[in-house]
Parts: C-alpha cells; sequence; structure tokens
C-alpha cells in the first residue's frame, strides 16, 4: 500500500545542514513560513505569529518533605488570542524551557485553528523530574505554580490542561487553588479534571481516540480496508494505548506497541486490551508474552502499513527516516517528526498526518468540557464521542480537501487551513495603535 503523495514545490531544503537536534520553536516557525509561502497572506501578519504575545518566566519555590526548600523554574507561553483565550497543556519535565513552551504554544495555535475552536495556543510547565516528588510535593508545586501565574490564567484568558508529567489530579489542585485565590470555585480555569468537580467524561481518551479515527479515515483515504492494516504504536500510554486498543476493536491488526523500555511484536496482532499502559502498570509492555521485542527505534522501521508515534518528539529524524517502510505516519505525539524526515518522507511517498490534526482530540474534548463548565451542565460520554467524531471527521474533509485542491503534503494542508484561519481574524480584528 505505497501511498504516492505530492511533495511541495516551496519545500525548502536547507533544514539538513546541522545535526543538531531540532527544537520545537525551530521546527514551528519553519512550517509557519513553509504555510505563509502558499498562501497571500500579509507578511506583517506572519510576522506577528513568529512570537510569541507573552511569556511568563516565575520561580517556585517548595518546600520538601524534609524540610527543605527547592526552587523550580516555571513558564506559560502565550502565542495568539486573536480567535479566542489561549488553551494549552501544562508539564512537568526536567528539560522545560521558555523555547519549548513557545514552540508547542504555536503548534496549539494551530490545532485549535484547524479544528476551528474558538481558542489561541499556550503552553507551560515547571521544569522538574515529577518522578523525584512525593504526592504532598507535587500538591505544593502545583499550588505554589498556581499562585505565580494566577495573574495570566482564568477561564476567558487562559485555560491550562494535563500534559507530560501532570494528570487529572494536578489540574483538580491548580482548579482549587485557583478558586481560593478568587473566592469563587472557578471550574472552567482548567480542563481535563476529574468529572467530580467539572472534568468531562472522555476527556481522557479523547486524544486517542482522534488518533484511531485519522488512521481509519486516512487508511480509507488510501483505498484499504482498514481489516487489512498492520499498525505499530510506539508510546503506549494514554494516547497510544487508547488509539491501539480502538483500532483493533475496530478490526485492524496492532503487530507492535512499546513504552520507555521497549516494545514487543507479533506479526498475527497483539491482543491489546490484555497490556496495560505504562501508566497502569510501569514494565508491562516489556513483560507481555510476545514473540519478538524490539527496540522503539526498530518499531518506526517495521515493514507495516501505519505508523503511530505517540511517545515523545523527534523521533523521526534525518537519520532513520529513509528506513521508515510504513505507508503511513500518523504522528500521535507533538513534533514527532523533525523537518528533515519530513522531506524525506515525502520524497518516498509515505503520507505523514501532522499531530495537530490527528491528536486534536484532546483539545477538541478541553474545548466541551469548558462549554459544561460555563453552562454548568455535563455531557454524556456517548455525546462527548459523537460529537468528538463528527468535529474530526469535519476537520479531516477540510484538510483532506485542501492536499487535493493544492497538491500539498498532509502537514502542509493542515497548516493551510489552520493559518488562514487565523490570518483572517487578525486582518479582521487589525493592529491596536
Amino acid at each position: 500500500m505505497r501511498s504516492h503523495h505530492p511533495s511541495s514545490s516551496g519545500e525548502r531544503t536547507d533544514d539538513t545542514e546541522s545535526t543538531r537536534p531540532e527544537s520545537a520553536l525551530e521546527t514551528a516557525r519553519r512550517q509557519l513560513r513553509r504555510a505563509a509561502d502558499q498562501l497571500d497572506i500579509d507578511e506583517n501578519v506572519v510576522e506577528r505569529l513568529t512570537h510569541p504575545k507573552r511569556v511568563q518566566e516565575v520561580t517556585v519555590p517548595v518546600e520538601r518533605d524534609d524540610g527543605t526548600v527547592e526552587v523550580f523554574t516555571g513558564y506559560r507561553a502565550q502565542h495568539d488570542s486573536v480567535r479566542g483565550p489561549h488553551k494549552g497543556g501544562l508539564r512537568y519535565h526536567p528539560e522545560v524551557t521558555r523555547d519549548e513552551c513557545v514552540g508547542l504554544a504555536m503548534w496549539m495555535t494551530w490545532k485549535c485553528a484547524v479544528m476551528d475552536l474558538p481558542f489561541g495556543g499556550a503552553k507551560g510547565g515547571v521544569a522538574v523530574d515529577p518522578k523525584s516528588l512525593s504526592d504532598g510535593e507535587t500538591e505544593r508545586l502545583t499550588r505554589r505554580f498556581a499562585e505565580e501565574i494566577r495573574d495570566v490564567i482564568g477561564p476567558t484568558v487562559d485555560i491550562p490542561a494535563p500534559d507530560m508529567g501532570t494528570d487529572p489530579q494536578t489540574m483538580a489542585w491548580l482548579m482549587d487553588a485557583y478558586s481560593m485565590q478568587r473566592g469563587e470555585t472557578t471550574p472552567g480555569v482548567v480542563t481535563g479534571k476529574p468529572p467530580a468537580i467539572g472534568g468531562s467524561e472522555g476527556r481522557g481518551e479523547a486524544p486517542g481516540r482522534s488518533v484511531a479515527i485519522v488512521v481509519r479515515e486516512a487508511v480509507d483515504y488510501y483505498d484499504v480496508e482498514l481489516s487489512e492494516t498492520s499498525v505499530a504504536v510506539q508510546g503506549y500510554g494514554s494516547v497510544g494505548a487508547n488509539a491501539a486498543r480502538l483500532l483493533d476493536d475496530w478490526g485492524a491488526t496492532v503487530v507492535a506497541v512499546s513504552d520507555v523500555n521497549g516494545g514487543i511484536y507479533d506479526p498475527d496482532g497483539l491482543d491489546t486490551r490484555s497490556i496495560p499502559t505504562h501508566s497502569q502498570k510501569p514494565e508491562a509492555v516489556m513483560r507481555h508474552d510476545a514473540p519478538e521485542t524490539v527496540s522503539n527505534d526498530r518499531l518506526l522501521e517495521l515493514d507495516v502499513d501505519v505508523v503511530v508515534p505517540a511517545a515523545v518528539g523527534n523521533v523521526l529524524t534525518e537519520e532513520n527516516a529513509d528506513r521508515v517502510r510504513a505507508d503511513i505516519v500518523v504522528e500521535g505525539a507533538n513534533g514527532p517528526t523533525t523537518s528533515a524526515a519530513d522531506r524525506i518522507l515525502a520524497e518516498h511517498g509515505v503520507a505523514v498526518i501532522p499531530d495537530i490534526l490527528a491528536n486534536a482530540g484532546g483539545v477538541t474534548v478541553s474545548y466541551f468540557e469548558w462549554l459544561q463548565d460555563i453552562n454548568r451542565r455535563s455531557w454524556s460520554l456517548d455525546r462527548v464521542r459523537d460529537e468528538l467524531e463528527t468535529e474530526m471527521l469535519r476537520a479531516w474533509n477540510e484538510v483532506r480537501e485542501t492536499v487535493e485542491t493544492r497538491e500539498v503534503t498532509w502537514r502542509e494542508a493542515a497548516y493551510i487551513v489552520a493559518l488562514s484561519r487565523v490570518a483572517e481574524a487578525h486582518e479582521a480584528r487589525g493592529l491596536w495603535p
């Protein structure tokens, strides 16, 4: 099922000069410029979108369980709010930096726009290893961080959500701290909360569900039956596991999955429902009975129809893109493909469905949660899933039409759809004098 896909006529070739890993900010700016080259957009608008609206850097002192105080650095980058409040995750990770937050915030702007949600992009986090913190220390870190950024977040200003190293409990603490500061319960300040305090049913599974929907639609687009499709998933966390299990339920053959320790491979297909996720049971993937084990690197190079990188960024690079044998890559993680790898995969006829479309189920259901919080009325899980299906199919068809009419790659098409909406809003609103 080799998908002969057009490469971009406006592709730049200067992104292979350095072997240094490409930062999220560099990738985001390069993708913005490539999309702008395809559109008749005011250069001044493009220049504005190259920069964040605001980056808040804060100091977060935390009392450790032994009584010592450790000081961490936190960030909240807000990229653009021309279409609505800022929206994006908060991560706890040792390598959180200002530029990473800015790049990820830019991606969130495009993700919200490609889904036509009334949000702009944001991202933030604290440079800390969450595994080094006790539950009490994590709570104290979260509440202090909420205090430090409270002036730049809010239900109509900027709405954080879970990301790497954070979860619904983190959002519950943040919402509670913000509510105490404001003197009123404000569930709409964050999304990804537990349902008991205003969270939405189906939020945790949403990014993986949207990845599975996009795999299903992409396979159909290239005239292959899902029941005849083999899939490999790198990253058996909340995104990868939910995508793998749904695809398994729908009839695809999931032949390989992996977590941080490595992966397992069975050409006859794995029973994904019997494999716990990494968060449910660390080490479980490698301990599962399977004919072969594979490294995370080799998993990406298996002879399968679809590969889903759903772990971390920059795993498909100039070094390994030539060895990818899948016909379709569906990005479950944020930024798993470097610009150089993108070019190589396009030359080889590999269709790459970008993260800003494929994993947008998370922010879409966050939007549903925000609506539920504002209206103080919850939705059923069936309604959430039905509405997500509708929104994903609408976005998929808009991107597909752009692929066909402009003869560009899937990534370029998604960016063209997103950038045209953001630029139209900027041009309509103008520049504050």
